[in-house]
């Protein structure tokens, strides 16, 4: 039986789901593959740290160039995080012709031409399964058994600690903030959630989708994104008065040959299957011309789903190995599409505001709306009761416009004095 050597680059919460995927399961692995899969080198720090696992100190190791220049190691895995100095150790491993896993979406997203030229320019592959979707098998699935469509969409809920905080909110009517707190107690959400909360995360994630499956690049600071820490009570109450629950959604869609894309909650149908997603799961959901709909559903964070995502590219690269058969990769698995990248495109809109209580207010904004070609779907006042500056809330689902031209409109509103605060402006599906 072939081994396959492994170098490990960080042993954290991931690093150690991983090497305890591997540990429960390598009876399993090496009778359904033929090849023995052994991490012999691991660059950590904190050596003394107790873990679930059976680790050696003759393991450990704080010089990455034990890892780089050991001719034995076949693959490397990069759990370590954050953009630096992960991607210039994944760009040495290429160099040094080892084969590249990771889950680090951060860095895959800031570098993604980087690391397929290493790998095509050193005929080695680089797999990260993992950077999207957790434990759920969508990169691999869409570069390979699903090559055969044209993608005209993809839609995610891309991130368990926001899809959390929102199922929270709707099922239990809480603030965000109380939520938050509690999401990081049970540990969904980080100590400094902004990566997460403000959709940052999920843009990263997006940019990698877009790479994979349209063929073209958009870096995740080009794509137009916004979090939830903005999302209210009445958001939600309001959405489920309208049909919808609110999610924070991933989306890139192809109208004609340009491609629209951007990070933002949405408004979704109830009868939408994104909408029964919940809590710390994902989900992705996908049209191609020849299967039409598919959603991929698992748990999209947490060390054995993420650690299982990574042993599953590890298992594919071992395998190749052993056939003597180790060099394809993604880039070369799709034709480069004609597409133009512009933006998040148009959109039918959410907009909840505080109004005048004088006649002739709601017939003027909507005369406002029409005058900058924004069409009206339905619009709801929620009570006769008005504050002590005489206002009330309005709420509107507007026909699909341009973000540009949606602000233009209410900068009018705004100057004419119709309304004296726009509280919420949410994409509706």
């Amino acid at each position: 039986m072939k081994t396959i050597k492994v170098g490990l680059l960080g042993l954290g919460n991931i690093g150690t789901g991983t090497y305890k995927t591997l540990e429960m399961n390598k009876r399993q692995i090496e009778s359904t593959t033929g090849v023995s899969i052994e991490i012999t080198k691991i660059l950590e720090k904190d050596v003394n740290r107790k873990r679930d696992i059976t680790v050696t100190p003759q393991q450990f190791t704080q010089n990455p160039d034990d890892i780089f220049l050991d001719p034995s190691i076949d693959i490397v895995i990069e759990l370590l995080g954050g953009i630096e100095p992960a991607s210039t150790f994944m760009l040495k491993a290429l160099q040094n012709k080892k084969h590249v896993v990771t889950a680090n979406k951060a860095a895959v997203a800031a570098n993604y031409d980087a690391f397929m030229d290493a790998a095509k320019e050193n005929q080695v592959m680089f797999r990260y399964e993992a950077s999207v979707g957790g434990g759920i098998p969508i990169l691999n699935t869409l570069a390979s058994d699903l090559l055969a469509n044209e993608f005209e969409e993809i839609l995610g809920i891309v991130n368990g600690t926001t899809n959390y905080i929102l199922t929270q909110m709707t099922e239990y009517g809480l603030n965000y903030a109380d939520v938050l707190k509690v999401a990081q107690e049970k540990g969904f959400a980080e100590a400094d959630p902004t990566a997460d909360v403000e959709g940052i995360d999920v843009a990263n994630k997006l940019s990698i989708l877009i790479s994979l499956v349209f063929g073209i690049r958009v870096a995740p600071q080009e794509i137009p994104t916004a979090g939830i820490s903005n999302i209210s009570k009445e958001d939600i109450k309001l959405a489920d008065q309208f049909g919808y629950k609110i999610k924070l959604l991933a989306t890139a869609k192809k109208v004609g040959n340009q491609l629209e894309a951007h990070v933002q909650p949405a408004f979704v149908p109830k009868d939408h299957p994104l909408a029964s997603v919940s809590n710390e799961f994902n989900a992705i959901f996908v049209t191609g011309n020849a299967v039409d709909d598919l959603m991929f559903y698992g748990k999209g964070a947490g060390p054995l789903p993420t650690g299982s995502a990574v042993m599953g590219d590890v298992i594919e690269i071992s395998r190749a190995i052993a056939k003597g058969a180790a060099f394809d990769h993604y880039a070369e698995t799709k034709a480069k599409k004609m597409l133009r990248y512009v933006g998040e495109g148009q959109n039918k809109y959410y907009v909840n505001m505080m109004a005048k209580d004088v006649p002739g207010v709601l017939g003027s904004i909507a005369t406002t709306f029409g005058s900058c070609g924004i069409g009206v779907d339905s619009v709801l006042q929620l009570s006769r009761e008005v504050n002590e500056r005489r206002e009330v809330p309005l709420v509107f689902i507007l026909h699909e416009v341009t973000r540009a031209r949606l602000d233009e409109a209410l900068d009018k509103i705004g100057k004419s004095q119709f309304a004296s605060e726009i509280k919420s402006i949410i994409r509706v599906m």
